[in-house]
């Protein structure tokens, strides 16, 4: 470390634990008159590291903007961007309410963050909960919210405005446009496109009746078409397509088209019989 200049800093609430830093760069640095308050780093892995204390968090391998925050052990793969107002590891309801329960902060409470792989970029103001499991070349819009347990593949798109209610398994090379909703309990294979605005369901008769929760389950690239809407169980087949607007109340067999509200079974026209190229 050479010609590092410190003055009249303020450092207030900082938490480092667990934290591996190698092949650290720091030369020429000058911080003057600056104030830190409630910095939480925890169970982070940092490697080859040249950096700027005060700006944004960068280096060979990836980037965060200072204004994101990162919960819980969370682990960011090399290439990535994480852009203003990101939230990553973001604690799931069981583990505040643990943390109530102990009278901790969170900031002492140990648990699991998210794992966003490499070549990825995080837009801002999304947020990304605790035990979600991204995989390489992940892209988002602005404002995404991905709850606890979710895994997804490789080369996904979710755009934005997207809510992923937890608990959903995304396959490879998916594309999910804008103001998209994803419930719990959703099985979405590779290949798959959804349209802006469509909506899924897993409640079959929301709070009047005892139901076990199941959203739909999208088969190998099938195609969803703008502000359509999929109500709780229904499976589309291998290469199906719903049309746009159509509400779809029972399983779409492989390679047919549904449209209508409700939605009725056709042919899939000859030329639209081979699978999504995303």
């Amino acid at each position: 470390m050479k010609h590092i200049v410190l003055k009249h800093i303020v450092l207030k609430h900082i938490v480092l634990k667990h934290i591996v830093l190698k092949h650290i760069v720091l030369k020429h640095i000058v911080l003057k008159h600056i104030v830190l308050k409630h910095i939480v780093l925890k169970h982070i892995v940092l490697k080859h590291i040249w950096n700027k204390m005060g700006e944004e968090m960068n280096s060979s391998e990836f980037r965060i903007h200072n204004s994101s925050k990162v919960y819980g052990s969370s682990t960011v793969g090399e290439g990535t961007i994480i852009l203003e107002n990101v939230i990553l590891g973001y604690p799931e309801h069981k583990i505040l309410m643990e943390i109530l329960k102990q009278g901790l902060e969170i900031e002492d409470y140990d648990f699991p963050g998210c794992t966003i792989g490499p070549d990825s970029i995080i837009r801002a103001g999304s947020t990304i909960f605790s035990r979600v499991r991204a995989g390489k070349n992940f892209k988002t819009g602005h404002n995404v919210m991905i709850r606890e347990n979710t895994d997804i593949g490789n080369n996904v798109l979710i755009g934005t405005n997207v809510i992923i209610d937890g608990n959903v398994r995304i396959g490879d090379n998916v594309s999910i446009q804008g103001n998209v909703y994803i419930p719990t309990n959703v099985t979405i294979e590779d290949n798959v496109f959804i349209g802006p605005c469509a909506v899924l369901a897993n409640d079959k008769y929301p709070i009047r009746k005892e139901y076990p929760l199941k959203g739909p389950v999208l088969r190998k690239g099938a195609s969803i078409g703008a502000n359509a809407t999929l109500l709780p169980g229904v499976e589309i087949g291998e290469g199906a397509m719903v049309a746009g607007g159509a509400l779809v109340t029972k399983d779409l067999p492989p390679w047919k088209l549904a449209a209508g509200v409700p939605a009725k079974i056709l042919d899939l026209p000859g030329d639209l019989k081979e699978l999504n190229k995303i």
